[in-house]
């Protein structure tokens, strides 16, 4: 059994088997890790166990390397990025606290646009929310372009007022 093994280890079949692991490892090093990976199993396995098709077994074993190679290197992707890939640039994500003062504010300039009477909230909510013209949220509601600028003005001044009080 020993010389069988020692037959099919020989120089050329180990050439076979790096060349194996070569188109489906991509790589020349992780190629021949594979290879000696895959010879030393085959080495251990022969001392206790009868392998009636020594090169069939070879290769089942070789393609079970492979798989775990190809499973550890994908694991290794996600934890460990290369530079090039953009570790090296700022994370563009706010952190949480930025984003619970940001939701308050909103809560807050919500509660200030309810506070405002009916008219002057639509004409904001038009203005600032949908983004018409002045001219079109006068036409829209009936109501004179003047009287548009006002309510802007005035939902304007009442939000800033809420604002300022708030951050005193």
């Amino acid at each position: 059994m020993t010389e069988l093994l020692l037959r099919l280890l020989d120089d050329r079949q180990e050439g076979r088997l790096q060349r194996f692991f070569r188109r489906r490892l991509e790589s020349r090093e992780d190629a021949a890790d594979a290879t000696q990976e895959t010879l030393l199993r085959v080495l251990e396995a022969s001392h206790g166990t009868l392998i009636e098709n020594p090169q069939a077994y070879l290769y089942q074993v070789a393609k079970s390397v492979a798989r775990i190679t190809i499973a550890r290197r994908s694991r290794d992707a996600i934890l460990f990025v290369a530079p090039e890939e953009g570790v090296d640039q700022p994370d563009e994500a706010p952190l949480a606290d930025r984003i619970v003062m940001a939701r308050q504010g909103l809560s807050i300039m919500a509660r200030a646009i309810e506070e405002l009477p009916t008219r002057c909230q639509q004409v904001f909510i038009l203005s600032r929310l949908r983004g018409l013209s002045n001219g079109e949220i006068a036409v829209e509601l009936g109501i004179s372009r003047n009287m548009v600028e006002k309510h802007i003005i005035r939902a304007l001044m009442h939000c800033r007022k809420t604002r300022s009080a708030l951050l005193l």
